[in-house]
């Protein structure tokens, strides 16, 4: 914990500022095979994360900036953050819970997006590292905060395993409220500043998935992915298939989906794994969410520098952000996002790191 410069180069004094009157750090965590997370209060991101390659180079296969500053002023504002109160999309920023409508800021064309205007994405939370391996943060979100009704409570609890990086999130709220929380990391486990993540095969625990419309919000009823390109139940590279002459790829130019995950209640089960060609590095992800949202950097340009000088062009990342579904509150048949004072909210998601 005493550490003040990461294995990237990333310094804590970079990091070390007030914001909205709280102080924002960096924290590194490392457990016993010389593995390494960094993480800022500033919006609970996950700054860097450096894991072996085939060879044993510690590779950092998440994207980010050098410092606070940079995050404050990033076009890209949710590299490895807690996306929140609710992440994905809400229908024109409306919704109707116990009868009371609600409305939302809409800052991703029609639609309310991660939250809204500063969602927990761009807030400073507090923080507890109990040992080496942890840190948990936490964050009080005011009634009427982004449009949303309750104060809630949340608990986001990153552990650096010898093996992994577990998540852990809990929520309390007040009064009736929605919540939806994901971690919207970039991966490229090719290293990040690798430009291209086409390359990198990809595999979904999935037999359906949300089509959307033009402003990314699902229709409703999930698709079979059978026989399109939205097929990942077999290992396929990502890019084998991304400009394919689909109406759905057409939409986001490129993968930005909802995949409806195959699984039995609310346990912890596989979600997705990846591999990159170059490195050997391989990614499972195990979740107890029932989607996950797969994302492949399509509206990155590539027109800043980020950490240690890199940039991020168009597809130099993809994300699988374990969540329950977009605009699920305007869609009785999807899973709810409801969360009530008698009841906590819990999830847990788990990326699991080793080499092929």
């Amino acid at each position: 914990m005493s550490k003040a410069i990461t294995l990237g180069g990333l310094k804590k004094g970079d990091f070390r500022k007030v914001v909205d009157k709280k102080q924002v750090d960096l924290y590194i965590l490392t457990n016993k095979n010389g593995w390494e997370m960094s993480v800022t209060n500033y919006g609970a991101k996950i700054v860097s994360l450096h894991v072996p390659d085939r060879n044993g180079k510690m590779i950092d296969v998440v994207l980010g900036h050098n410092g606070i500053d940079e995050y404050l002023a990033s076009k890209e504002p949710y590299f490895g953050a807690v996306c929140g109160r609710t992440g994905n999309r809400i229908a024109k920023g409306r919704f109707t819970l116990d009868g009371k409508e609600y409305r939302l800021a809409v800052n991703n064309g029609p639609n309310n997006l991660h939250g809204g205007l500063k969602g927990f994405n761009a807030v400073v939370w507090d923080v507890l590292q109990p040992d080496d391996q942890t840190v948990s943060l936490a964050y009080i979100s005011p009634d009427g905060e982004e449009g949303f009704p309750g104060t809630l409570t949340t608990l986001v609890t990153y552990r650096l395993t010898d093996e992994a990086v577990q998540i852990d999130y809990e929520a309390w709220t007040d009064e009736a409220t929605i919540i939806n929380l994901t971690n919207h990391s970039y991966f490229n486990l090719s290293g990040a500043g690798d430009p291209y993540i086409g390359d990198h095969s990809l595999t979904i625990n999935a037999d359906t998935y949300l089509p959307t419309d033009e402003t990314a919000i699902p229709y409703g009823d999930p698709a079979p992915v059978a026989d399109t390109p939205m097929d990942f139940r077999t290992s396929h590279t990502i890019g084998e298939r991304i400009e394919d002459n689909f109406q759905q790829l057409i939409y986001g130019k490129g993968y930005d989906h909802t995949y409806v995950l195959n699984r039995q209640g609310d346990e912890l089960s596989f979600c997705a794994k990846a591999v990159s060609p170059k490195t050997g590095i391989a990614m499972d992800v195990l979740t107890t969410e029932p989607g996950v949202q797969l994302y492949t950097g399509n509206w990155m340009t590539g027109d800043f520098a980020a950490k240690n000088g890199q940039r991020y062009p168009m597809r130099s990342a993809f994300c699988l952000e374990t969540q329950h579904y977009p605009d699920s509150i305007n869609r009785p048949q999807y899973p709810t996002v409801a969360l009530r004072p008698e009841d906590t909210f819990k999830s847990q998601t788990i990326f699991k790191f080793y080499t092929e």
